[in-house]
């Protein structure tokens, strides 16, 4: 009895291999979380290279009918975890380890620590704004959809406009409040250390925007339901973009918002108080907390591969299938 519930378990948790497909519901906003959880899992950083050959071979091995004996649904699905973690799903090519999204969490979180620091200087507001949208830029090229070829000017075009939004706005802000007379000295500092948001959130949309503006002039490409490519679309890429820039407002929100509201009680406490060398430790621990709960709720909001009505693409691309939906890399 004990064997037959744990075997259903294990069934449960990994299904039946799929290639190609996610192990957990994408339909589902839960499902998609547990999927992303997966991506982004930092263990994968420290995937070594003999341990990724190994994972893709696995998969060709399945693809072709030739996998050995005895290989469980659970190896093919880790196989496959660890292959969208490393390899970019367009090209194949490995994706630096910096700007996976596996670790966007361990390298953006002391970015975000910057970002709140309290009394804050010009200098050191254009420097954390300037380092974190690099950040940004660097993984959205890296994940973008790939299957054209992006010119390395429009790269920098994109990289320049968000950069020059996020600093403009978080310079101006912080201007006006140290002008604003009205406000106390708290206040000021209090409405300071929330000024990152607007600044990222805005620079994040016009950062997605920017950098992938390549693809609404070319269009991306779109799938039937067998996987097989029947053209390129502008109408999935706004819808592609779309959907990355809500994500990139909707992610700031908890690791620029709930951090500041954290430590405002923390610095109160008799801890911190007679403590002060232990506030940024924790508040080190708030930003990688908040980051670790903002990132996968972010990117779950939809799938990766997202699907649109066929009726909805430009005819040629109608008249290539008879399928109802068709599918397209959103990138992340």
């Amino acid at each position: 009895m004990a064997a037959a519930a744990a075997t259903t378990a294990a069934e449960a948790e990994y299904p039946r291999f799929v290639l190609g497909r996610a192990r957990f519901d994408q339909s589902t906003f839960h499902g998609r979380f547990r999927h992303f959880l997966d991506i982004i899992d930092p263990r994968t950083l420290f995937v070594t290279e003999r341990r990724l050959k190994a994972a893709v071979q696995l998969l060709e091995d399945f693809k072709y009918g030739t996998l050995p004996s005895g290989v469980s649904n659970q190896q093919l699905w880790e196989a496959q975890k660890i292959k969208q973690a490393v390899l970019h799903p367009d090209t194949n090519e490995k994706i630096l380890m910096p700007f996976r999204m596996s670790g966007y969490i361990p390298f953006g979180t002391p970015i975000v620590v910057g970002l709140l620091l309290p009394q804050q200087t010009l200098a050191t507001t254009v420097f954390w704004q300037w380092l974190n949208q690099s950040h940004n830029a660097c993984v959205n090229y890296a994940n973008r959809n790939a299957t054209k070829p992006t010119p390395m000017s429009k790269f920098l075009l994109g990289y320049s406009g968000a950069v020059a939004s996020a600093v403009s706005l978080a310079v101006g802000l912080n201007v006006f409040i140290k002008k604003a007379s009205r406000f106390s000295p708290a206040t000021r500092l209090l409405i300071q250390r929330f000024v990152p948001f607007p600044a990222v959130a805005a620079a994040n949309v016009s950062n997605v925007v920017l950098m992938r503006h390549g693809e609404l002039e070319e269009g991306i490409s779109v799938m039937d339901q067998d996987g097989n490519a029947i053209g390129f679309s502008k109408i999935a890429a706004r819808h592609a973009l779309t959907e990355t820039a809500l994500t990139r407002v909707v992610l700031p929100i908890p690791i620029l918002v709930l951090p500041p509201i954290v430590m405002s009680f923390l610095e109160k406490t008799r801890m911190l108080q007679a403590r002060p060398r232990l506030t940024l430790p924790v508040h080190s621990l708030v930003c990688l907390a908040a980051f670790g709960f903002a990132l996968p709720l972010a990117i779950s909001l939809f799938p990766q591969i997202s699907e649109i009505e066929t009726s909805k693409l430009e005819p040629e691309i109608q008249s290539k299938t008879l399928g109802e939906r068709s599918f397209y890399n959103k990138g992340l």
